[in-house]
């Protein structure tokens, strides 16, 4: 058998460990020596891997580029996190717009786009941008794609897409998530 150069593995679903999983991916791709870039969209709050992230990226300073856009968790209509919904899609386009100079320089092995399932169910990007990103890539450029709700219909354009389903978490028994574990 041989192997498959650039190729695109989703992790959607409701279930945790979609970021936890590209997190895999980025440790497994940089110890092969992969130049890698980690775009992550949505997540503007204290998160312990961008604790991680900053330890490690001098370590690694030629290797990993980290991009960390997003004005946080966004629904139509809900403003409760400070911003306007025009400053939403803003911040999640220039995020956007970095992914996909990425993928097409063909200047990394592997580039990880966390949470752009999210911004684009929340209609801060077109299903049309996830698709472009994906047809854009670098034939050598393998692409991971993070949040829940990843279209359907883009599955073809897949090679992995592993649905992260939710058998049990304490917050349905009123707890809030833990740091460390959730974040």
């Amino acid at each position: 058998m041989k192997t498959k150069d650039g190729i695109v593995v989703v992790y959607t679903g409701e279930g945790k460990g979609k970021t936890s999983a590209s997190l895999g991916l980025l440790v497994r791709a940089l110890g092969a020596g992969w130049k890698v870039a980690y775009v992550q969209f949505i997540k503007l709050w204290d998160v312990s891997e961008h604790a991680f992230i900053q330890k490690i990226m001098p370590l690694y300073d030629d290797k990993f580029d980290f991009y960390k856009g997003g004005l946080g968790f966004f629904e139509a209509g809900d403003l409760s996190s400070g911003a306007t919904e025009t400053e939403h899609k803003a911040h999640a386009k220039a995020t956007y717009d970095f992914a996909l100079q990425c993928v097409q320089s063909g200047r990394y092995q592997l580039v990880i786009c966390d949470e752009i399932s999210n911004a684009v169910h929340d209609k801060l990007l077109p299903e049309s941008a996830l698709e472009k990103l994906i047809d854009a890539r670098h034939s050598s450029t393998s692409l991971c794609l993070t949040g829940r709700d990843f279209p359907k219909k883009l599955l073809p354009k897949t090679d992995i897409a592993t649905n992260m389903t939710k058998l049990k978490h304490h917050y349905d028994d009123g707890f809030i998530a833990n740091r460390g574990i959730d974040y």
